[in-house]
């Protein structure tokens, strides 16, 4: 059988600009950040997005890769709206087909068996309608008459998607509560790469098939990426890294990116965000040492001098 690894550059030079790229996870959650970041390290543009949006949306709209995003919506989950998808709405520099969440859902799934719409209740009733004038209502053709909502494909170029565990030919793991849709992601599209917390030699008779979530006839590419989901979360490897998340929403964008987003690999945003990491340990803890250095044992200790 086929060994699919590859590294983050071998994946990212399978991708060119103007695809259709659908982005794995939910919000912020067990996002494909390194594989984010190394798009970003690359010349790709105008891109379409397919995102159950979360940073990936927002990194890509700040750095004016995003041409056109489709989503049900952009957020950080801690932080309510994604505060770059935001910029980057208000400055109209990228376009956006916003869909109900079911309605996203059945679009990949259409995608995934290959059919051109699915028909579907969500939708009908609100202004999802009015704000996407191209969607076309289909009746039932039996006897019920019902109206749906046409919901077209959502056909992929390629998608990233990130998981806990996956073996080289190609099998992905989760081990978190949610599977989220990255196998959607994967079946909608026309090649798929998978970035892993993990690569394993193979899954034993001891795996819980329930878990084994991506397939390797599916995917067409493996990448080892410890901690590549960050700053989202990938539990149980690791929760979200909420102080980096704040930092990222409130830091204007060039100075964020000038100091986690210039390196030339993933290695160096990760020894950037460790480096920050330990700065901000250190201004923690800095005020303690003074006060141990100049003495201050506490409420008793200033009482004295006070005396």
């Amino acid at each position: 059988m086929t060994d699919k690894t590859m590294t983050l550059e071998q994946v990212v030079g399978r991708l060119r600009s103007g695809m259709t790229i659908g982005i794995g996870g939910w919000g912020s959650r067990r996002k494909p950040m390194a594989l984010v970041r190394a798009v970003l390290r690359s010349e790709i543009t105008d891109l379409t997005v397919v995102s159950y949006g979360g940073p990936d949306v927002g990194l890509l709209a700040a750095a004016g890769r995003i041409g056109r995003l489709v989503a049900p919506f952009a957020t950080l989950d801690s932080i309510p709206l994604e505060p770059r998808f935001r910029t980057a709405r208000e400055q109209g520099t990228l376009a956006l087909t916003e869909l109900d969440e079911a309605m996203f859902m059945w679009g990949l799934h259409a995608a995934a068996n290959r059919l051109p719409f699915l028909p579907v209740r969500a939708g009908l009733g609100s202004d999802v309608m009015r704000v996407n004038p191209e969607l076309r209502t289909v009746v039932s053709p039996y006897a019920d008459g019902e109206e749906f909502v046409a919901v077209p494909a959502l056909r992929l170029d390629a998608a990233l998607v990130h998981l806990n565990r996956a073996d080289r030919l190609g099998n992905g793991q989760y081990l978190g509560p949610d599977p989220y849709f990255d196998d959607l992601f994967c079946e909608a599209a026309d090649t798929a790469y998978v970035s892993c917390e993990r690569l394993v030699d193979r899954f034993g008779p001891d795996t819980v098939p329930q878990t084994l979530l991506v397939a390797r006839h599916s995917v067409t590419g493996v990448v080892e990426a410890p901690n590549g989901a960050h700053f989202t979360s990938c539990v149980p490897d690791h929760a979200r890294d909420e102080p980096f998340q704040r930092l990222y929403a409130t830091t204007p964008w060039p100075e964020f990116a000038a100091r986690f987003l210039s390196g030339k690999s993933e290695d160096d945003y990760q020894a950037a965000v460790r480096a920050w990491h330990a700065e901000r340990a250190a201004e923690d803890a800095g005020p303690t040492r003074r006060d141990e250095q100049a003495g201050d044992t506490g409420p008793l200790g200033r009482e004295e001098e006070q005396r």
